[in-house]
């Protein structure tokens, strides 16, 4: 390899790995005990990145930088004796591998978001007005009791009530039966008021 080749990857290392290095250590803080093992990991995966040959072929170095760390602790776990078990089930390394959503939480969040439309819009006119207004478009307070002739206190109590609804309504969808009677009630009697 040329010595030209040599010093750009080693300026690539030093401007778009290294500054990545602490939150690496404190992910792999949460995994080892010891703090040599660390040390170990992080030289090893630098060793590895300096036998590189190309780098144009990286989009995302941190990810990268990462991965190889992750790779790593994963072959030393794998030729250890005894295993750690917080080593093999925690997932946490997610978080730090991958800034784009995974499938399933694109598929969790498309749920969630058809739940709470479809709490919006079974809230009671008026209190649904209000909180789309209010928290969808961005409308302010004082502009939405002028549109809808009502005091802002009106609008602050719907907005609130719209969203304890909401937050009841979510409640009940992740399991807590218990309040769904009530909330079903709430919403009926307020929808005969308006």
């Amino acid at each position: 390899m040329l010595d030209e080749d040599r010093k750009r990857i080693v300026a690539w290392v030093t401007s778009s790995v290294m500054p990545y290095e602490p939150r690496v250590r404190a992910w792999l803080r949460r995994k080892l005990q010891s703090k040599e093992d660390i040390d170990d990991l992080i030289q090893e995966a630098y060793a590895k990145l300096a036998a590189l040959t190309a780098i144009d072929h990286i989009s995302r170095p941190e990810h990268f930088f990462f991965q190889i760390v992750r790779n790593l602790l994963i072959d030393q776990i794998r030729h250890a004796r005894v295993v750690p078990i917080e080593a093999l089930t925690e997932n946490d390394y997610l978080s730090v591998s991958m800034d784009e959503p995974t499938p399933e939480r694109i598929t969790a969040a498309r749920r969630e978001l058809a739940k709470v439309a479809a709490l919006i819009e079974g809230l009671p006119l008026r209190c649904r007005q209000i909180f789309t207004l209010r928290k969808i478009e961005g409308v302010s307070q004082r502009e939405i009791a002028r549109r809808l002739n009502v005091s802002e206190s009106v609008v602050e109590n719907e907005g609130v009530k719209g969203l304890r609804l909401i937050m009841q309504g979510l409640r009940e969808d992740n399991g807590d039966n218990d309040r769904r009677g009530k909330v079903r009630d709430e919403r009926s009697t307020n929808r005969r008021r308006d």
